[in-house]
């Protein structure tokens, strides 16, 4: 599309996918539907982007996707695939050249089991940054968010490897990244203090050309945060 502004309820439905390409509904600053923004990137799949105005969605995204969630893939045969794991494992399967998935079923359980542990630190890149605002105090679950990364330290560890399942990068390393980029701009980079492997691998993964195109600056990120906390998210920020 010509617009990397979001559409927001009232605005008119998009036309019908073009057929040599996917059409990807994402909204900019979102780390799971950068997910999939990354493995789009990595395996150089050609789409559209539309953006969404997550707090006035336009009706037309609700009849594709009911949950009003992003990321989701439109087909231009009209399917339409959502939830992040799932538009990233689609994308695996549809578009089999630079897999990023392994090819045994053990190796894509273990993947699965590695991002449903991760899945139970992502609230804490949320619950901390409110409770520090609201002045609160955060140092218990600072505690415990040092845990986790400790545990995804040790994984790096036991592996010897540059990434979580290997020396080049895999899906579960696209999956873990994207609050990661965050980590700065949440305040939360001190977590990563006695986790030496884990802070080689942000590095690492600063490097991968997927993650370049994908990202914003701490500044952007600090901008849309604060709009966040003010209640009115500015989706179009820079636009």
């Amino acid at each position: 599309m010509a617009t990397e502004k979001c559409f927001a309820k009232g605005s008119s439905a998009p036309g019908p996918v073009p057929k040599d390409r996917l059409r990807l509904y994402s909204m900019r600053f979102c780390p799971f539907a950068q997910r999939t923004r990354l493995v789009l990137n990595a395996k150089g799949i050609k789409y559209d982007t539309i953006n969404i105005h997550l707090k006035e969605k336009p009706d037309w995204f609700l009849e594709k996707n009911p949950l009003g969630l992003v990321p989701a893939l439109e087909t231009p045969a009209g399917e339409i695939i959502y939830e992040s794991p799932i538009t990233c494992e689609y994308l695996d399967e549809a578009y089999p050249e630079k897999k990023l998935l392994p090819s045994s079923p053990f190796g894509k359980a273990q993947q699965r089991m590695m991002l449903e542990h991760f899945s139970k630190t992502i609230p804490y890149f949320y619950k901390i940054p409110t409770a520090r605002r609201n002045g609160e105090d955060v140092s218990g679950q600072e505690a415990e968010l040092k845990e986790k990364f400790a545990k995804l330290n040790q994984h790096l560890e036991k592996k010897k490897t540059k990434f979580f399942e290997g020396d080049t990068v895999t899906m579960i390393d696209y999956m873990i990244w994207p609050f990661f980029e965050r980590i700065e701009v949440l305040e939360l980079k001190h977590c990563l203090d006695h986790t030496p492997e884990l802070k080689k691998w942000t590095e690492r993964m600063l490097e991968d050309p997927a993650v370049k195109n994908t990202m914003f600056s701490g500044e952007t990120y600090k901008a849309f945060y604060q709009s966040v906390a003010e209640g009115k998210p500015d989706y179009d920020l820079g636009l």
